[in-house]
């Protein structure tokens, strides 16, 4: 079944079941992209039929947000990005929310730069609040180094570059400020990733989904996972809310109807 054809009974399950989904938060790279960041075409459908059926569809990335605004204007989705593992949302093409300065992070890596061999910048769209690394080291060793600087730092793989971030900020930070905008609880969104940034994700929205290419690791701190692999994985993930979504509804009416035949019978 799709979205597109059970858009009312997935309305429906959504509203009376356990939980109440208003929004999903969705990882780009190795989500909605595969081979060489190629975006997924179908599983673009199944979002924007998502957007179209009354839900807002946010991309939370640790890209630039303003390629995750553009990707969501083209595509119809909402025009709220999240971008730079949280660090950055912008609304609109010349609006962007900083939710910490940039200079520890630089900080960070200069330090870096200065003692691992190896330490070099990844080619990106230009970042507001991160540094962006490419995987040439070893982060353990790194982490070492700016603990003992005491730098308010974290590095996070996002399994296509590392990222330097301020120990304050993640997915989730940044998502809960955007949702808080719209008039949206964490706690009635459903989040789908694929790595170890979207993990804050997993631990603070309503519902969580990490799809077949994530490591176990991440895995384990989803809610549930699928098999299928970046844009096949979204499609599945979003093909089994839409499924549960139906079959609650269909047990409450099931249910409903046998309250009923008993209280008849009783009569």
């Amino acid at each position: 079944m799709s979205i597109k054809q059970h858009n009312y009974l997935f309305f429906i399950k959504l509203e009376v079941g356990r939980m109440k989904v208003r929004a999903f938060a969705i990882d780009i790279d190795g989500t909605l992209t595969e081979n060489g960041s190629r975006v997924h075409l179908q599983s673009l459908s199944m979002l924007r039929a998502l957007e179209r059926s009354g839900y807002r569809v946010l991309f939370v990335t640790g890209r630039s947000s303003i390629e995750a605004y553009i990707l969501a204007m083209f595509l119809g989705t909402t025009r709220v990005a999240i971008g730079e593992n949280g660090g950055v949302i912008t609304t609109s093409p010349t609006e962007h929310m900083l939710l910490v300065d940039k200079c520890y992070s630089e900080r960070a890596y200069e330090l870096l730069r200065s003692r691992i061999a190896d330490v070099r910048l990844k080619p990106v769209f230009p970042r507001m609040t991160e540094v962006v690394l490419e995987r040439t080291f070893s982060i353990d060793d790194a982490m070492d180094i700016i603990r003992k600087e005491g730098l308010p730092v974290v590095i996070v793989d996002s399994m296509y570059a590392y990222h330097i971030n301020h120990e304050s900020i993640n997915k989730a930070v940044g998502l809960g400020v955007a949702l808080d905008n719209l008039g949206i609880r964490l706690e009635e969104c459903i989040a789908i990733g694929d790595s170890a940034t979207d993990i804050p994700l997993f631990l603070s929205c309503g519902y969580s989904i990490a799809i077949g290419n994530a490591d176990d690791g991440v895995k384990s701190m989803a809610k549930v996972s699928v098999k299928g692999k970046n844009g096949n994985g979204l499609i599945e993930a979003l093909q089994y809310v839409v499924d549960n979504m139906v079959e609650m509804v269909d047990d409450c009416d099931s249910s409903s109807s046998n309250s009923n035949s008993n209280s008849n019978s009783n009569k």
